[in-house]
């Protein structure tokens, strides 16, 4: 079996260097370089932000031979959501600032031993959810399936100095990305994700009844 992945990012920089140590702690996960299977998404994520003049699409080999990975689709999605809190503020009311920390002590997991982390991308839609979550307005058993409503896939992120060791950038294959194209896409993603997100939300599916106050 290959232990090389193929994956993709999306930048605004033709020429950079990941480096480790770099990076915002207020990531999805932490300080890292974050990648995505998709070179659609990759394309998209170029140009997301507003006043971009186009971007790139670095392809990279990652060798994940003697690296450990965590897989969120392999724990529980609650534990996803205390990692989403560990690095990013979902509300600034003191309410929530006292039971996320219950939320990430009950169920977080220690992410430090793990070289690369593999999980949803929180994204605009996406933390449309996670603050909808801690406000009590998502009933757990139609969590997952308002994930899966942002057609955004996965990402990775590599944390560890032997895991970027292990990437190495395909250079000749760099992709310039049109703004107005992908950046379009990328707003229509969002919309479309926001809609079907709200008319889960406010459906009778939703049952309201074991939302994020009581499950701790």
């Amino acid at each position: 079996m290959d232990s090389k992945i193929t994956l993709y990012h999306g930048s605004p920089n033709k020429k950079f260097v990941p480096t480790y140590g770099l990076g915002e702690d207020r990531h999805d996960y932490g300080k890292g370089f974050y990648l995505t299977e998709h070179i659609e998404l990759a394309k998209e994520w170029a140009v997301s932000n507003p006043g971009s003049i186009g971007g790139w699409v670095h392809k990279y080999k990652l060798d994940m031979t003697g690296l450990s990975m965590l897989d969120f689709a392999d724990k529980n999605i609650l534990s996803w959501m205390a990692e989403l809190m560990k690095h990013r503020q979902a509300d600034d009311s003191k309410r929530y600032r006292i039971l996320s920390e219950k939320f990430i002590c009950k169920y977080g997991i220690d992410t430090s031993t793990y070289d690369v982390i593999k999980g949803w991308r929180a994204n605009a839609s996406y933390f449309y959810i996670t603050k909808a979550f801690v406000r009590d307005e998502v009933d757990i058993e139609i969590l997952e399936e308002l994930l899966s409503l942002g057609g955004l896939g996965v990402q990775y992120c590599i944390k560890t100095e032997k895991a970027y060791s292990g990437l190495k950038e395909m250079e000749s294959a760099l992709i310039p990305v049109n703004y107005s194209e992908f950046n379009q896409k990328y707003n229509e993603r969002d919309i479309t994700a926001r809609d079907n997100m709200k008319k889960l939300i406010n459906s009778d599916r939703n049952k309201v009844n074991r939302v994020f106050s009581t499950l701790i």
